[in-house]
């Protein structure tokens, strides 16, 4: 059997699997591991749990130790270095006139390389750049691009809910978001409404996404004729949450409508002009009066005539 504990490095960060050996480990512990970028210390989410040496992942690596208080005063330099590095960075920036955002500064854990994090929008040459932080901190220096949402989750900061970002508190992959999730909630496609801190879609667009599909399904779509009891007419308004529809009656008076209360034979297309009633819905619509239609058949006869050879005239 194999303990398997959950660990994150940073706050709503990726978990990543460990094995725990013969450590008892709880979640707020904290931990030092060894990593592909050496030692570093982390908090365990998740406490160990078995699973038999079979269903192991591959390549599973040991938590090292728990953390000593050495260990989490280290950590605590490791941050004074990055708010300093960060301040001399952002002053060096801002002489050379460069074209780049600093997010933040990260340390590993043993002080052996730093970690610079800056958005922009192309290509930046910070080679000149790099040469005066690596003669100031005397360490690795690695210049790392990430995109706008990134950016948001490492600064955080509170969205137009009023609540903590979604990403900075407990999203720990960023999802997929169209337009079309806003729309299927009868949204205003407006873009100061349904973006978020980052510039981008709102993350939480697709937390309802897939139950709004499903409550979807189970009403008539606007524009079809519907007939309930006594009331006929056409879906104008459709109330997903409360699964209700409103229609409009050939008297003009809308009528609020359960979506359960109207059976599947009783939904049908709008005529339209030039249909007749009972006739199958015209797939490109009604024809435009002017317009010349194209000739009809595939033109064997004309092409026949065109390409057969004339006789020559005798001679008398």
């Amino acid at each position: 059997m194999v303990k398997i504990v959950k660990i994150q490095f940073t706050p709503a960060g990726k978990l990543y699997d460990f094995n725990a050996g013969s450590l008892e480990l709880k979640p707020g512990d904290k931990v030092i591991v060894d990593t592909e970028r050496g030692k570093s210390i982390a908090s365990v989410v998740v406490g160990g749990i078995e699973f038999p040496d079979e269903l192991a992942p591959e390549g599973l690596k040991p938590v090292l130790r728990k953390a000593h208080p050495d260990d989490l005063a280290a950590a605590a330099r490791n941050a004074a270095k990055e708010k300093e590095a960060h301040d001399f960075c952002l002053a060096r920036i801002k002489e050379r006139g460069m074209t780049m955002k600093l997010v933040r500064v990260e340390y590993l854990f043993d002080g052996t390389k730093a970690v610079f994090y800056f958005t922009a929008d192309g290509r930046v040459d910070f080679r000149e750049l790099v040469k005066d932080l690596a003669h100031t901190f005397h360490t690795r220096i690695e210049m790392r691009q990430i995109g706008v949402r990134d950016e948001a989750k490492m600064v955080g900061g509170i969205g137009i809910c009023g609540r903590e970002l979604c990403c900075s508190s407990f999203l720990r992959e960023f999802e997929p978001v169209s337009v079309k999730m806003a729309k299927e909630q009868n949204l205003a496609l407006n873009p100061t409404k349904i973006s978020g801190q980052c510039g981008r879609l709102l993350c939480c667009l697709g937390y309802e996404f897939d139950t709004y599909c499903t409550l979807r399904k189970c009403l008539p779509k606007c524009g079809k004729l519907v007939q309930s009891g006594s009331v006929k007419g056409e879906v104008v308004k459709l109330d997903i949450l409360n699964g209700t529809v409103t229609v409009k009656t050939e008297e003009d008076r809308e009528v609020v409508l359960k979506g359960d209360s109207i059976k599947p034979e009783h939904i049908s297309d709008r005529i339209r002009r030039g249909q007749k009633e009972g006739e199958p819905p015209l797939a490109g619509g009604p024809k435009q009066e002017g317009r010349q239609q194209p000739p009809q058949g595939n033109g064997k006869g004309r092409r026949d005539g065109r390409d057969r050879p004339r006789k020559k005239p005798q001679k008398g």
